[in-house]
């Protein structure tokens, strides 16, 4: 596993091509899981862990990581399966999320894959509310489940959702405000609509690039001047079907969508380079989650459009 992060700055060259790398592990069991390797930092077998007392019953302990402490997931337990055991034969995936460091005690992992986001599909309709899959797809004919992370974290560890009363005082939004939220996870979709309800704002939730494109088509059909509607549009990155790099860039190629203020709302955080905003155009990139400043940077947003609006009906 020493060599199994090599290349990451060849990997960076994804952006925008709408492909990922999913590293492949195995909890307990028969059933192959993925990651993405953009979020990984590196793959260890299991050190050893100190326990923590009264700590959340699948946090098995922390690690020392070359001067730095992370608390280690059991994966297998957290998505309510039987526990992995801490033995030199499992291994920890160390990966960035949503702005902290932590491992995942895994049973195995296999290797990693090349794909294309078209090839990762959402979760069949029956998998319910309760589900832990984000995603589907299938490798050598063998299904692999893509794990909402985000949703256990949100377990786990937990976030705040209240925005300070300081900046919902200071700030007053326009009625008509709207704005179109793209995330393929159920709590990511969630937390940012509360997020948005606090500032009297109107959204509209989509599970992925490709349904948001088609909505936002739909509705430049409808009215050419769609930023009549619609203020702006938040995307996560990873995503079924259409990544959030892919969508921003079809939005910079239409000419009906291409001034649309688009923030990347995304769970990649310590690996993220701030020229793949840049590459695809996007307008801001925001680490999830952080309530008051994800709303710092729509009112921020918004702000700044009202007064080029202003400025153009000045010039009339």
């Amino acid at each position: 596993m020493a060599g199994i992060l090599d290349g990451v700055d060849q990997r960076t060259q994804l952006v925008g091509e709408n492909r990922l790398e999913l590293l492949l592990f195995r909890l307990k069991g028969p059933q192959m899981y993925g990651i993405n390797v953009f979020k990984v930092q590196e793959v260890i077998r299991c050190p050893a862990l100190t326990h923590m007392p009264n700590s959340n019953r699948v946090v098995k302990g922390i690690a020392n990581m070359r001067g730095r402490t992370i608390p280690v997931i059991d994966l297998s337990l957290a998505l309510k399966g039987p526990a992995t055991p801490e033995t030199e034969e499992t291994f920890v995936i160390i990966a960035d999320y949503n702005r902290t460091t932590q491992g995942f005690l895994v049973d195995s992992v296999e290797r990693i894959v090349n794909m294309n986001w078209e090839e990762i599909l959402a979760p069949p309709k029956g998998s319910g509310v309760n589900s832990y899959m984000t995603a589907v797809t299938r490798v050598d004919e063998k299904l692999v489940e893509i794990i909402d992370v985000e949703k256990v974290l949100s377990e786990v560890v937990g976030v705040t959702e209240k925005i300070s009363d300081k900046i919902i005082d200071e700030n007053c939004i326009e009625a008509g405000a709207n704005i179109l939220v793209a995330d393929d996870s159920s709590v990511a979709r969630k937390q940012i609509k509360r997020t948005l309800d606090q500032l009297g704002i109107d959204s509209t939730l989509v599970k992925d690039g490709q349904e948001a494109l088609n909505v936002l088509l739909d509705w430049a059909d409808k009215d050419p001047d769609i930023a009549k509607h619609l203020t702006m549009v938040i995307s996560d990155v990873e995503m079924p079907n259409m990544d959030g790099y892919t969508l921003t860039t079809e939005i910079r190629k239409e000419p009906r969508l291409k001034d649309l203020f688009v923030i990347l709302h995304t769970s990649l955080s310590g690996v993220f380079n701030q020229s793949m905003v840049e590459k695809v155009g996007a307008n801001k990139f925001i680490a999830k989650f952080d309530a008051d400043e994800l709303a710092s940077a729509v009112l921020e947003a918004i702000t700044k459009q009202n007064e080029k609006q202003d400025e153009k009906q000045d010039e009339i």
